[in-house]
Protein backbone atom coordinates (compact mmCIF):
# COMPACT_ATOMS: atom_id res chain seq x y z
CA UNK A 1 0.00 0.00 0.00
CA UNK A 2 1.03 3.54 -0.47
CA UNK A 3 1.66 5.99 2.51
CA UNK A 4 1.06 9.56 2.14
CA UNK A 5 2.32 12.28 4.57
CA UNK A 6 0.44 15.07 5.27
CA UNK A 7 1.56 17.89 7.15
CA UNK A 8 -0.06 19.68 10.30
CA UNK A 9 -2.60 22.92 10.06
CA UNK A 10 -0.22 24.57 12.94
CA UNK A 11 1.64 23.76 15.85
CA UNK A 12 -0.03 21.61 18.57
CA UNK A 13 1.52 21.03 22.02
CA UNK A 14 0.64 18.67 25.01
CA UNK A 15 -0.52 20.82 27.70
CA UNK A 16 0.63 18.71 31.60
CA UNK A 17 -1.78 17.86 34.02
CA UNK A 18 -1.04 17.62 37.83
CA UNK A 19 1.82 15.22 38.20
CA UNK A 20 0.66 11.42 38.45
CA UNK A 21 4.21 10.08 39.68
CA UNK A 22 5.22 7.21 37.96
CA UNK A 23 2.13 7.04 35.51
CA UNK A 24 2.94 4.48 32.95
CA UNK A 25 -0.72 3.73 31.17
CA UNK A 26 -4.50 5.33 30.71
CA UNK A 27 -7.44 3.24 29.54
CA UNK A 28 -10.91 3.31 29.36
CA UNK A 29 -13.45 5.14 29.91
CA UNK A 30 -16.07 3.48 31.94
CA UNK A 31 -19.61 3.62 32.54
CA UNK A 32 -19.14 6.39 34.68
CA UNK A 33 -16.94 8.66 32.46
CA UNK A 34 -14.05 7.99 34.78
CA UNK A 35 -10.40 6.95 33.03
CA UNK A 36 -8.52 3.94 34.63
CA UNK A 37 -4.87 4.85 35.38
CA UNK A 38 -2.14 2.79 36.12
CA UNK A 39 1.06 4.52 37.99
CA UNK A 40 3.97 2.79 40.00
CA UNK A 41 2.10 -0.39 40.73
CA UNK A 42 -1.40 0.99 41.50
CA UNK A 43 -4.58 1.72 40.15
CA UNK A 44 -6.31 4.59 40.17
CA UNK A 45 -9.56 6.01 39.12
CA UNK A 46 -9.59 9.95 37.27
CA UNK A 47 -12.31 12.05 37.11
CA UNK A 48 -11.81 14.16 33.66
CA UNK A 49 -13.99 17.03 34.59
CA UNK A 50 -11.92 17.69 38.07
CA UNK A 51 -8.93 15.62 37.63
CA UNK A 52 -9.49 13.97 41.24
CA UNK A 53 -7.83 10.41 41.67
CA UNK A 54 -9.23 7.81 43.37
CA UNK A 55 -6.96 4.67 44.60
CA UNK A 56 -8.83 1.57 42.81
CA UNK A 57 -8.03 -1.76 43.98
CA UNK A 58 -5.96 -0.68 47.08
CA UNK A 59 -7.66 -2.61 49.85
CA UNK A 60 -7.68 -6.04 51.36
CA UNK A 61 -7.93 -8.41 48.04
CA UNK A 62 -6.71 -5.69 45.47
CA UNK A 63 -3.91 -5.10 43.24
CA UNK A 64 -1.00 -6.21 43.85
CA UNK A 65 1.37 -4.81 41.81
CA UNK A 66 2.26 -6.46 38.60
CA UNK A 67 6.09 -6.57 38.92
CA UNK A 68 8.23 -4.85 36.16
CA UNK A 69 8.09 -1.33 35.53
CA UNK A 70 4.81 -1.54 32.41
CA UNK A 71 2.06 -3.63 32.98
CA UNK A 72 -0.48 -2.42 31.08
CA UNK A 73 -3.96 -2.13 31.19
CA UNK A 74 -7.11 -2.41 29.41
CA UNK A 75 -10.92 -1.91 30.71
CA UNK A 76 -13.82 -4.14 29.55
CA UNK A 77 -15.68 -1.24 27.37
CA UNK A 78 -19.58 -1.75 26.86
CA UNK A 79 -19.34 -2.86 22.92
CA UNK A 80 -17.61 -6.33 24.88
CA UNK A 81 -20.16 -6.56 28.02
CA UNK A 82 -22.98 -6.47 25.97
CA UNK A 83 -22.13 -9.22 23.82
CA UNK A 84 -19.85 -12.03 25.79
CA UNK A 85 -19.11 -13.10 29.29
CA UNK A 86 -16.92 -9.93 30.00
CA UNK A 87 -18.26 -7.63 32.61
CA UNK A 88 -18.34 -4.29 32.37
CA UNK A 89 -15.84 -2.06 33.69
CA UNK A 90 -13.32 -5.25 35.11
CA UNK A 91 -9.92 -3.85 34.40
CA UNK A 92 -7.58 -6.56 33.11
CA UNK A 93 -3.43 -5.85 33.99
CA UNK A 94 -0.39 -7.94 32.43
CA UNK A 95 1.02 -9.86 34.53
CA UNK A 96 5.39 -9.32 33.59
CA UNK A 97 6.54 -11.29 36.34
CA UNK A 98 5.97 -14.84 36.56
CA UNK A 99 5.51 -14.07 32.21
CA UNK A 100 2.43 -15.12 30.76
CA UNK A 101 -0.53 -13.95 33.40
CA UNK A 102 -3.23 -11.85 33.17
CA UNK A 103 -5.19 -10.72 36.15
CA UNK A 104 -9.07 -9.38 36.20
CA UNK A 105 -9.44 -6.32 38.74
CA UNK A 106 -13.28 -6.61 38.94
CA UNK A 107 -15.41 -3.61 39.28
CA UNK A 108 -15.05 -3.92 42.91
CA UNK A 109 -11.42 -3.52 43.20
CA UNK A 110 -10.68 -7.14 43.83
CA UNK A 111 -7.91 -9.25 41.88
CA UNK A 112 -8.76 -12.38 40.46
CA UNK A 113 -6.14 -14.63 38.43
CA UNK A 114 -7.65 -14.47 34.95
CA UNK A 115 -5.42 -16.38 32.32
CA UNK A 116 -1.88 -17.70 31.36
CA UNK A 117 -0.48 -17.49 27.78
CA UNK A 118 2.46 -19.87 27.55
CA UNK A 119 5.39 -19.46 25.64
CA UNK A 120 6.19 -16.14 26.02
CA UNK A 121 8.80 -14.17 27.75
CA UNK A 122 7.53 -10.99 28.59
CA UNK A 123 3.67 -9.72 28.20
CA UNK A 124 4.47 -6.19 26.35
CA UNK A 125 0.29 -5.08 24.72
CA UNK A 126 -3.16 -5.65 26.21
CA UNK A 127 -6.62 -4.60 24.20
CA UNK A 128 -9.97 -5.10 23.29
CA UNK A 129 -11.33 -5.95 20.22
CA UNK A 130 -14.92 -4.15 20.03
CA UNK A 131 -15.39 -5.09 15.97
CA UNK A 132 -16.26 -8.49 16.59
CA UNK A 133 -13.19 -9.64 14.18
CA UNK A 134 -11.51 -11.51 17.04
CA UNK A 135 -14.67 -12.60 18.49
CA UNK A 136 -14.69 -9.39 21.05
CA UNK A 137 -11.71 -11.12 22.72
CA UNK A 138 -9.41 -9.91 25.28
CA UNK A 139 -6.26 -9.49 23.20
CA UNK A 140 -2.58 -9.83 24.47
CA UNK A 141 0.73 -9.55 22.88
CA UNK A 142 3.77 -11.26 24.17
CA UNK A 143 7.59 -11.76 23.33
CA UNK A 144 9.60 -14.90 22.55
CA UNK A 145 12.68 -15.42 20.04
CA UNK A 146 12.55 -12.24 18.24
CA UNK A 147 8.75 -12.36 17.69
CA UNK A 148 5.25 -11.65 18.87
CA UNK A 149 2.77 -14.40 19.95
CA UNK A 150 -0.85 -12.65 19.72
CA UNK A 151 -3.63 -14.36 21.29
CA UNK A 152 -7.00 -13.97 21.77
CA UNK A 153 -8.82 -14.86 25.04
CA UNK A 154 -12.53 -15.20 25.84
CA UNK A 155 -14.09 -13.97 29.09
CA UNK A 156 -13.89 -17.59 30.85
CA UNK A 157 -10.13 -17.24 30.13
CA UNK A 158 -9.87 -19.27 27.26
CA UNK A 159 -6.51 -19.06 25.33
CA UNK A 160 -6.36 -19.38 21.39
CA UNK A 161 -2.82 -18.27 20.55
CA UNK A 162 -3.36 -16.39 17.15
CA UNK A 163 0.12 -16.48 15.97
CA UNK A 164 3.51 -16.59 17.32
CA UNK A 165 5.11 -15.35 14.24
CA UNK A 166 4.39 -11.89 14.44
CA UNK A 167 6.69 -9.49 13.86
CA UNK A 168 8.29 -7.47 17.12
CA UNK A 169 5.75 -5.23 18.58
CA UNK A 170 5.04 -3.74 22.25
CA UNK A 171 2.83 -0.77 23.97
CA UNK A 172 -0.39 0.22 23.22
CA UNK A 173 -2.51 -1.77 20.94
CA UNK A 174 -5.96 -0.91 19.21
CA UNK A 175 -8.38 -2.38 17.11
CA UNK A 176 -8.99 -1.06 13.61
CA UNK A 177 -12.55 -0.01 13.29
CA UNK A 178 -14.68 -1.01 9.82
CA UNK A 179 -13.24 2.14 8.54
CA UNK A 180 -9.96 1.82 8.53
CA UNK A 181 -10.01 0.41 4.79
CA UNK A 182 -7.67 -2.47 3.96
CA UNK A 183 -6.98 -3.12 7.67
CA UNK A 184 -10.28 -2.91 8.87
CA UNK A 185 -10.77 -5.56 11.98
CA UNK A 186 -6.56 -6.10 12.39
CA UNK A 187 -5.26 -5.25 15.40
CA UNK A 188 -2.85 -2.58 15.32
CA UNK A 189 0.62 -2.96 16.70
CA UNK A 190 3.64 -0.76 16.85
CA UNK A 191 6.60 -1.15 16.95
CA UNK A 192 10.00 0.96 18.92
CA UNK A 193 12.79 -0.68 16.88
CA UNK A 194 12.08 -0.29 13.26
CA UNK A 195 9.21 2.82 13.89
CA UNK A 196 7.07 0.63 11.71
CA UNK A 197 3.07 0.11 12.36
CA UNK A 198 1.68 -3.69 11.33
CA UNK A 199 -1.80 -4.77 11.32
CA UNK A 200 -2.02 -8.57 12.60
CA UNK A 201 -5.55 -9.99 10.88
CA UNK A 202 -7.70 -12.51 12.65
CA UNK A 203 -5.90 -15.63 10.75
CA UNK A 204 -2.56 -14.53 12.26
CA UNK A 205 -0.85 -12.72 9.18
CA UNK A 206 0.56 -9.30 9.27
CA UNK A 207 1.19 -6.70 7.37
CA UNK A 208 2.80 -3.05 7.21
CA UNK A 209 0.56 -0.08 7.78
CA UNK A 210 3.15 3.04 7.65
CA UNK A 211 6.17 3.60 8.81
CA UNK A 212 5.80 7.27 9.93
CA UNK A 213 8.52 9.84 9.38
CA UNK A 214 9.27 9.95 13.13
CA UNK A 215 12.92 8.89 15.33
CA UNK A 216 13.13 4.95 16.13
CA UNK A 217 15.17 3.07 18.65
CA UNK A 218 15.02 1.53 21.89
CA UNK A 219 12.94 3.65 24.02
CA UNK A 220 12.67 5.98 20.97
CA UNK A 221 10.47 4.89 18.51
CA UNK A 222 6.15 4.60 18.15
CA UNK A 223 5.01 3.15 21.64
CA UNK A 224 1.07 3.93 21.68
CA UNK A 225 -2.25 3.65 19.48
CA UNK A 226 -5.19 4.18 19.79
CA UNK A 227 -8.57 5.13 17.26
CA UNK A 228 -10.32 8.22 17.32
CA UNK A 229 -14.06 7.08 18.09
CA UNK A 230 -16.99 8.52 16.04
CA UNK A 231 -17.76 11.24 18.66
CA UNK A 232 -18.16 15.03 18.65
CA UNK A 233 -13.86 15.87 18.99
CA UNK A 234 -14.97 19.04 20.20
CA UNK A 235 -16.08 17.83 23.20
CA UNK A 236 -13.28 15.56 23.41
CA UNK A 237 -10.10 14.86 24.92
CA UNK A 238 -6.99 13.26 24.17
CA UNK A 239 -4.71 11.29 26.43
CA UNK A 240 -1.66 10.08 26.83
CA UNK A 241 0.93 9.17 29.78
CA UNK A 242 4.11 10.72 30.30
CA UNK A 243 6.28 8.47 32.85
CA UNK A 244 9.30 10.12 34.65
CA UNK A 245 12.15 7.92 33.48
CA UNK A 246 15.61 9.48 35.21
CA UNK A 247 18.79 8.96 33.50
CA UNK A 248 16.97 8.31 30.09
CA UNK A 249 17.57 10.53 26.83
CA UNK A 250 14.06 11.50 27.26
CA UNK A 251 13.17 11.95 30.95
CA UNK A 252 9.37 12.46 31.14
CA UNK A 253 7.56 14.45 33.61
CA UNK A 254 5.18 12.25 35.23
CA UNK A 255 1.92 13.74 33.84
CA UNK A 256 -0.96 12.58 31.93
CA UNK A 257 -0.98 14.61 28.42
CA UNK A 258 -3.74 15.67 27.58
CA UNK A 259 -4.89 17.38 24.32
CA UNK A 260 -8.52 18.94 23.06
CA UNK A 261 -10.21 17.20 20.61
CA UNK A 262 -10.65 20.62 19.16
CA UNK A 263 -7.03 20.94 18.90
CA UNK A 264 -6.88 17.92 17.33
CA UNK A 265 -9.66 18.37 14.66
CA UNK A 266 -7.78 21.69 13.95
CA UNK A 267 -4.28 19.86 13.32
CA UNK A 268 -6.12 17.46 10.81
CA UNK A 269 -7.05 13.95 13.02
CA UNK A 270 -10.92 13.01 12.54
CA UNK A 271 -13.22 10.48 13.55
CA UNK A 272 -11.67 6.71 12.46
CA UNK A 273 -8.03 7.74 12.40
CA UNK A 274 -5.38 5.87 14.21
CA UNK A 275 -3.46 7.95 16.64
CA UNK A 276 0.17 6.68 17.54
CA UNK A 277 2.74 8.20 19.43
CA UNK A 278 6.37 7.93 20.06
CA UNK A 279 8.00 7.04 23.54
CA UNK A 280 10.85 9.16 22.92
CA UNK A 281 9.51 12.96 22.86
CA UNK A 282 5.48 11.82 22.85
CA UNK A 283 4.95 12.89 18.54
CA UNK A 284 1.87 12.20 17.54
CA UNK A 285 0.49 11.50 14.08
CA UNK A 286 -2.81 10.69 12.69
CA UNK A 287 -3.06 8.08 10.31
CA UNK A 288 -5.84 7.38 7.56
CA UNK A 289 -6.45 4.19 5.65
CA UNK A 290 -8.78 3.45 2.63
CA UNK A 291 -8.65 0.30 0.60
CA UNK A 292 -5.37 1.47 -1.59
CA UNK A 293 -3.37 3.94 0.38
CA UNK A 294 -2.90 5.73 3.93
CA UNK A 295 -2.29 9.08 5.00
CA UNK A 296 -0.42 9.93 7.99
CA UNK A 297 -0.49 13.57 9.20
CA UNK A 298 1.84 14.79 11.95
CA UNK A 299 0.00 16.58 14.94
CA UNK A 300 2.59 17.13 17.11
CA UNK A 301 6.48 16.85 16.98
CA UNK A 302 8.69 15.14 19.37
CA UNK A 303 9.59 17.44 21.99
CA UNK A 304 13.13 16.61 23.76
CA UNK A 305 11.21 15.77 27.23
CA UNK A 306 8.80 13.85 27.38
CA UNK A 307 8.67 10.15 28.11
CA UNK A 308 5.43 8.68 26.47
CA UNK A 309 4.29 5.23 27.57
CA UNK A 310 1.06 2.83 27.15
CA UNK A 311 -2.24 3.22 25.44
CA UNK A 312 -3.91 6.72 23.96
CA UNK A 313 -7.02 7.18 24.73
CA UNK A 314 -9.24 9.49 23.21
CA UNK A 315 -12.74 10.07 25.35
CA UNK A 316 -15.92 12.66 26.07
CA UNK A 317 -15.51 14.47 28.14
CA UNK A 318 -13.27 17.98 28.94
CA UNK A 319 -10.23 17.78 30.93
CA UNK A 320 -9.39 19.12 34.22
CA UNK A 321 -8.65 22.75 34.58
CA UNK A 322 -5.43 21.50 36.27
CA UNK A 323 -4.59 20.52 32.46
CA UNK A 324 -2.74 23.62 31.80
CA UNK A 325 -3.05 25.95 28.69
CA UNK A 326 -0.43 26.69 26.24
CA UNK A 327 2.09 27.60 28.85
CA UNK A 328 2.14 24.58 31.07
CA UNK A 329 2.89 22.56 27.61
CA UNK A 330 6.11 20.83 26.94
CA UNK A 331 7.33 23.02 24.59
CA UNK A 332 11.35 22.06 24.50
CA UNK A 333 13.93 19.91 25.48
CA UNK A 334 13.80 21.55 28.89
CA UNK A 335 12.27 19.60 31.41
CA UNK A 336 9.60 21.70 33.16
CA UNK A 337 10.47 23.89 36.35
CA UNK A 338 9.71 21.67 39.46
CA UNK A 339 6.87 22.69 41.55
CA UNK A 340 9.12 23.04 44.03
CA UNK A 341 11.50 25.52 42.57
CA UNK A 342 8.16 27.54 41.07
CA UNK A 343 6.95 27.98 44.85
CA UNK A 344 10.19 28.64 46.10
CA UNK A 345 10.44 31.65 43.62
CA UNK A 346 7.44 33.19 44.03
CA UNK A 347 8.31 32.90 47.93
CA UNK A 348 11.55 34.57 47.11
CA UNK A 349 10.04 37.20 45.06
CA UNK A 350 7.29 37.62 47.93
CA UNK A 351 10.08 38.64 50.52
CA UNK A 352 11.91 40.98 48.34
CA UNK A 353 8.61 43.33 47.87
CA UNK A 354 8.15 42.80 51.85
CA UNK A 355 11.59 44.48 52.64
CA UNK A 356 11.42 46.89 49.89
CA UNK A 357 7.94 48.08 51.01
CA UNK A 358 9.55 48.16 55.27
CA UNK A 359 12.52 50.28 54.18
CA UNK A 360 9.90 52.90 52.22
CA UNK A 361 7.87 52.93 55.64
CA UNK A 362 11.47 53.21 57.76
CA UNK A 363 12.44 56.08 55.67
CA UNK A 364 9.35 57.86 55.91
CA UNK A 365 8.94 57.73 59.40
CA UNK A 366 12.60 59.29 59.47
CA UNK A 367 11.52 61.65 57.42
CA UNK A 368 8.59 62.84 59.60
Amino acid sequence: MAMVIGEASGPVLWPLADPIPHVFDVAGPRSDGRLVVAAGGKLFLMDQASGALDRFAGGPGGYPGAGGEEPYIAVVPAAVATRTTFRGDDVFVLQLKPAGGILRIDSEGIAHPFANVAGVDLMNGITFDVTGAFGYRLLVTGAHAHHSTVAAIDGDGHVTVITAQAPTVEGGLAVAPPTFGKFAGDLIAPDELSGRIYAIAPDGSSQLVATPDLAHGGDVGVEAAGFIPDIELARATVYFADRATPGNQHPGTDNLLALSGAELARAGGAAGDLLVGTEGGAGLVAVRCDLTSCRVTSIIADNGTSHGEGHIVVAMGAASAAFGPAPAAVRSSTPPAPVALVVGSVAAGLIVVLMLALAVTRRRRRAQ
